[in-house]
């Protein structure tokens, strides 16, 4: 009979403060120049950020004592509050408007993304599911298309903000844990086909989307318009070399790299770094990666297992777009690194989300 942990993995828990120590420094880093012209305040973002994290980390301490069973039981109604918040979102005068999208709900500055809550709500969901019908997943009607079309519903909904960045990483990791339940592999080919003409479809008809793609193979057709964030971006990595300019020595974070402290963070990293300081960080996102695989591998039912590789894999997606973004590898979206970037409702969900990893690990099988 399988033994159960009673400590979590301390592995992963030491790795996530890492990571996060990191973050505080390198927002401080990234936004002290913008802070100090927009707010008078240096500290304005590392603050915030510090808040953030705190509230963060409380969480996850709280997850990680809460038996990960009781999120089967919730499951459909958190699903049902986050499409409710998706609708509400979108009406005019209720959802706040930034970057061109309608996907924040709040006061002022103290707000929440919904569709950062729909990531972790559809993951909790999707492993009920899935968990419950193993044996139909084979089955394209009884399986595949019942889990895919929840998945898609949210996609269409959260596309309507717009948020292509969020939308992708939610869609990715569902694709990840249902072919990890079984899926067959000729229906994800034949999905696969009409995911790439939907995809050109959704570039297609947003003129913006289009420079962002024209941008990402030729940039300097327009250096200072759709190709500005990763021609700066590059100008950050470049300089930074082995070792680094030196902590808090960057050039591009004095109002060349649109908001340095959120999606272009890594760069600053890597300019202020290095090679060494970025290698570093991948590192922990790589040793984050192999204990949440340990963790979906050893948990005592196919409920936690499936959880652990909807939680892993959003992280993995997460930083695969947005390190892949700021190195030139894929073109420009609005997706954090996650525990390092600056923001309120990303930070602190996925906190949350791995609370939920590390009480996992408390029951894995040993």
């Amino acid at each position: 009979m399988a033994r159960s942990k009673a400590t979590p993995d301390y592995v992963l828990f030491a790795t996530t403060i890492a990571l996060l120590v990191i973050g505080l420094v390198m927002v401080y880093s990234a936004s002290e120049a913008w802070a100090t012209y927009r707010f008078d305040d240096s500290f304005f973002f590392a603050k915030r950020q510090l808040f953030f994290s705190s509230v963060g980390v409380v969480a996850m301490l709280f997850m990680m004592k809460v038996d990960y069973w009781t999120w089967r039981t919730w499951a459909k109604l958190i699903l049902i509050i986050c499409f409710l918040l998706l609708v509400i979102v979108l009406i005019p005068g209720v959802g706040l408007v930034r970057g061109g999208a309608r996907s924040w709900l709040g006061v002022g500055a103290f707000s929440i993304q919904p569709s950062e809550f729909m990531k972790m709500a559809m993951i909790v969901f999707l492993a009920k599911f899935l968990s419950e019908n193993q044996k139909k997943i084979v089955s394209f009607k009884k399986g595949l298309l019942p889990s895919l079309s929840l998945v898609l519903l949210a996609f269409g909904m959260i596309m309507l903000q717009p948020d292509l960045g969020t939308g992708a990483v939610m869609v990715g990791t569902c694709v990840i844990m249902i072919f990890v339940s079984g899926a067959r592999l000729s229906h994800f080919l034949w999905l696969g086909l009409l995911g790439v003409a939907g995809f050109v479809a959704l570039i297609a008809s947003a003129p913006y989307r289009i420079q962002r793609i024209t941008s990402f193979l030729d940039p300097w057709s327009d250096p200072l318009g759709s190709g500005f964030q990763i021609i700066q971006s590059l100008y950050a990595i470049g300089p930074g070399g082995l070792m680094g300019m030196g902590l808090g020595e960057s050039r591009q974070k004095y109002f060349y790299l649109p908001e340095p402290q959120t999606d272009f963070i890594f760069a600053i990293l890597a300019e202020e770094l290095g090679f060494i300081g970025g290698a570093i960080v991948l590192c922990l996102f790589g040793i984050l990666l192999w204990r949440g695989i340990r963790i979906a591998l050893g948990a005592p039912d196919l409920f936690g297992s499936f959880l652990a590789v909807g939680i892993i894999s959003m992280v993995a997606i997460q930083v695969m777009i947005n390190i892949g973004v700021v190195i030139g590898l894929m073109p420009v979206t609005g997706i954090t690194l996650p525990l390092l970037s600056y923001g309120g409702s990303s930070l602190t969900l996925m906190l949350v989300s791995l609370g939920v990893l590390l009480n996992i690990s408390r029951h894995v099988r040993v």
